[in-house]
């Protein structure tokens, strides 16, 4: 009977059904992943916003912004998200604008900023901005970005004054590869 049962189990392995593979499948396939990665960061301590008792404007420039160059993103780029975080403990107000250039540092595009004087307590001040279509084809060019800042008016800084201005930023790309 354990010969017969081995027979007719067999039998029914070599009975099952298959079907033809299609390996032009691959070609079919679509991938989407979501990168979360650093953009630029600063601290501006208020004493620096100060020469020889005179208030300046100050400017920082972040080169070498070349990823969104890359072939690779230029062909599979679809959209990115720029996330921007102000912590201001300095008692004055800033007008700040990035400024995104391309290699010859001409102007592509500007983001404006109006960040609040410290009054005590948290003054984070966050903002998104959102780059596809035309707008995506303005960041895939952008080799540095430039962040201008500029005190509003208030209270008088010196050398010795407290407190700082941080930034923080990433951007957030959408990929499509296929």
């Amino acid at each position: 009977m354990n010969k017969f049962s081995a027979i007719v189990f067999l039998s029914i392995l070599t009975l099952s059904c298959s079907s033809d593979l299609d390996f032009n499948q691959v070609n079919d396939i679509k991938i989407e992943p979501v990168i979360v990665a650093n953009l630029a960061s600063f601290e501006v301590p208020a004493n620096q916003l100060v020469s020889g008792g005179v208030e300046q404007t100050f400017s920082i420039a972040a080169s070498n912004f070349d990823v969104f160059r890359d072939t690779f993103f230029k062909d599979n780029l679809q959209r990115a998200d720029l996330f921007f975080e102000f912590n201001n403990t300095i008692n004055r107000a800033f007008s700040i604008s990035a400024v995104l250039l391309d290699t010859n540092e001409i102007p592509l595009y500007t983001i404006n900023f109006a960040i609040p004087a410290y009054t005590g307590g948290s003054n984070l001040v966050t903002f998104s901005d959102v780059f596809q279509n035309a707008k995506l084809d303005l960041l895939k060019r952008t080799a540095k970005i430039s962040f201008n800042l500029t005190l509003l008016p208030g209270p008088i800084l010196s050398e010795n004054s407290t407190g700082s201005l941080k930034l923080r930023s990433s951007a957030t790309v959408y990929l499509v590869i296929q």
